[in-house]
């Protein structure tokens, strides 16, 4: 549970292990509020308990890990994750697997099946990949981004990251920039933050929006330098040009001056605000170096910490509604 002390300062008490009402977790979206603060409360614990011996709740439990797309930092925390959790953890490198000879995603979810793991973690490039998966096979399924969809345990990071930091989300204004019509932790962290009473504001160029915005319930901007005018934090997003048709942002370098992140810009948003990035960055393209690598400002070397343990806590829950 949260509470807040006499500064307004919310402390997190320690609470027992999540049970969720979904068996699998493959999005924020229709998560309830009570689920969504109370895995962020139980990833805080974590946080403050990084190591193995914490909780055994996966001792006895295997998790798969199978990732279409690269992703070192998400692949090795879950697995850091399932380990200090007591679990065993199968990799599979899809690059080398049946799938390179013509394997569907349905044949895979039987092999896998077959194998009777407890949970499935997928990585896919195309939306709908993981909740797919979840309709075929008995093990619960975790989503780790599946195309433009969402990408639910990195909404929790970061928030987790922000939480810790300032103590809060509610109240605080957080600019999300950049590809917003092609990113999946845009989508997860608008659901997230946004139901714990974040002020959210999108700043893309206009070919970047998706194309369900006015269903979100954010504000747009599409100038750069007013969208993150006062704002606490500015979340920058990877320009994903592999799932681009090349015609929806100029070259590069003109686009770092109007919608790229440098020193200068930064002082447009509040004076205290903090620099967000879920990786892997493109420097110099949304976001210059100098910038990314200010310890003062830059939240991006505690989000890789945070990933860690909001993953304990997802993986924690899921085999707890299973008990």
């Amino acid at each position: 549970m949260t509470k807040q002390d006499s500064k307004g300062v919310h402390s997190h008490e320690t609470t027992g292990p999540v049970a969720l009402t979904s068996r699998h977790l493959l999005g924020i979206e229709g998560m309830s509020p009570i689920e969504i603060r109370s895995l962020l409360d139980r990833g805080h614990m974590f946080a403050d308990n990084p190591h193995e011996g914490v909780s055994d709740a996966l001792k006895g439990k295997t998790i798969i890990n199978l990732f279409y797309e690269n992703s070192t930092r998400t692949r090795v925390s879950f697995e850091l994750a399932a380990k200090r959790l007591g679990g065993s953890v199968l990799n599979i490198a899809v690059a080398g697997s049946s799938v390179k000879k013509g394997e569907t995603l349905l044949d895979t979810a039987t092999t896998r099946n077959a194998m009777h793991p407890d949970i499935l973690v997928i990585r896919h490039n195309c939306s709908g990949a993981a909740l797919l998966l979840s309709q075929h096979v008995d093990a619960a399924v975790i989503n780790a981004g599946d195309g433009r969809h969402e990408h639910p345990t990195q909404a929790l990071l970061d928030a987790l990251t922000i939480r810790r930091r300032i103590g809060r989300i509610e109240g605080l204004k957080i600019a999300i920039c950049g590809d917003i019509a092609n990113s999946r932790v845009a989508r997860s962290n608008i659901h997230f933050l946004g139901t714990l009473g974040a002020e959210l504001r999108l700043v893309c160029p206009v070919t970047l929006l998706p194309a369900d915005i006015g269903n979100m319930g954010v504000s747009v901007y599409t100038d750069f330098e007013a969208g993150i005018e006062g704002c606490d934090i500015v979340m920058m997003l990877r320009l994903q040009t592999e799932r681009m048709a090349g015609t929806e942002t100029p070259s590069q370098r003109e686009y770092f001056n109007l919608f790229g992140l440098d020193s200068g810009k930064l002082m447009r948003a509040a004076p205290k605000a903090l620099v967000m990035h879920p990786g892997p960055m493109n420097r110099g393209v949304e976001i210059d170096s100098a910038t990314a690598d200010d310890v003062e400002k830059s939240l991006i070397r505690t989000q890789v910490e945070m990933g860690v343990a909001a993953r304990m806590a997802c993986l924690e829950a899921l085999v707890t509604r299973q008990t």
